[in-house]
C-alpha cells in the first residue's frame, strides 16, 4: 500500500451517560451532520424504554446495551474465488466490526419500522432486541444460519 493505515480517532463520550458507545451509536444514527437532533432522538428513545420496560430492575441504558449485544453477530460469510467457483466461507468477526454491524443493523431495522416518530421506532426496536426478537435479531440469526450452512467450506479460510 502507498499510504499508511489511518489512525483510529478517539470518540468523546456523550454528555448524559459519559459513554463512548452511545456517541458511536448516535454518529451512525445522525443524518446530514445533525448531531444534536440524533442525540435528542436517542435520549427520547431511552426515556420511552424506561417507561415501557415494566418491572425490570435494569436501566434503559443497560437494556439498550443488552439489545446491542443480542444483535451482534459472531460469524459471517465472506466470498472467495477458488478455481473458478465462488465460495461463501464462514469467518470469525473482529470485536470492533461486531459492534459496527450491530449498530448498523439496529438503526437500519429501526428506520424500517412504522411507528410515528424515530424515537418511538428506536425504543420499540431496542425493547424487541433486548427480548431476543425483532428484525435486527432476525438478521443476526440469518447470518449465523448462512455461516452454519457453509461450514463445509471453512477449510478455505484466507
Amino acid at each position: 500500500m502507498r499510504k499508511r493505515r489511518a489512525k483510529k480517532r478517539i470518540l468523546l463520550p456523550d454528555p448524559k451517560f459519559n459513554d463512548q458507545l452511545v456517541t458511536r451509536f448516535v454518529n451512525n444514527l445522525m443524518w446530514d451532520g445533525k448531531k444534536s437532533v440524533a442525540f435528542k432522538v436517542f435520549y427520547d428513545a431511552l426515556e420511552l424504554v424506561e417507561e415501557r420496560k415494566g418491572e425490570e430492575e435494569k436501566s434503559a441504558l443497560e437494556i439498550w446495551k443488552d439489545a446491542l449485544s443480542n444483535v451482534m453477530p459472531h460469524v459471517e460469510v465472506r466470498s472467495k474465488r477458488v478455481g473458478g467457483a465462488t465460495f461463501q466461507i464462514p469467518m470469525q468477526i473482529r470485536p470492533d466490526r461486531k459492534v459496527s454491524l450491530a449498530i448498523k443493523w439496529l438503526i437500519l431495522h429501526t428506520r424500517k419500522r412504522n411507528e410515528k416518530t424515530m424515537a418511538q421506532r428506536l425504543a420499540a426496536e431496542v425493547l424487541a432486541a433486548s427480548k431476543e426478537e425483532g428484525a435486527a435479531v432476525k438478521k443476526r440469526v440469518d447470518v449465523h444460519k448462512m455461516a452454519e450452512a457453509n461450514k463445509a467450506f471453512s477449510h478455505f479460510r484466507f
